[in-house]
């Protein structure tokens, strides 16, 4: 199965939205007060893909091996996430770890887009 993956944070709270086919899922979740106006933006978007991820294979949208094309509205996470860009950030490194032992684990075919910030669909709920 083919999916596209959007998603999008601020310091309040993340989204994402899954389009398979027809049929699009969006979700919002507010911060944990772990996380909530205590971090960047960019840090909340790396949240928003590994929950988003996390949240797709935990309904079982998202299953072994399918194909996922994430898009990206933030050039830094299209480039940290296609290369091996060391990152002075312990969260985002954290993200990145999870977000990757996913793709592993499910043996998920992934390709990375970079896209306008207007092309983001998850940018309608923030």
């Amino acid at each position: 199965m083919d999916h596209v993956l959007y998603s999008d944070g601020n310091t309040e709270k993340i989204t994402w939205v899954i389009r398979t086919g027809d049929s699009k899922i969006s979700q919002m979740r507010t911060h944990v007060d772990l996380y909530k106006d205590k971090i960047t933006a960019l840090q909340s978007k790396y949240i928003s893909l590994h929950i988003g991820l996390f949240w797709g294979i935990g309904v079982f949208l998202i299953k072994n091996e399918d194909t996922i094309k994430i898009k990206l509205d933030e050039k830094s996470m299209f480039d940290q996430l296609t290369t091996d860009l060391e990152i002075n950030d312990r969260l985002i490194e954290d993200r990145i770890q999870f977000i990757r032992q996913l793709i592993k684990q499910r043996k998920l075919k992934i390709q990375f887009e970079l896209i306008d910030t207007c092309e983001n669909l998850a940018k309608e709920n923030i």
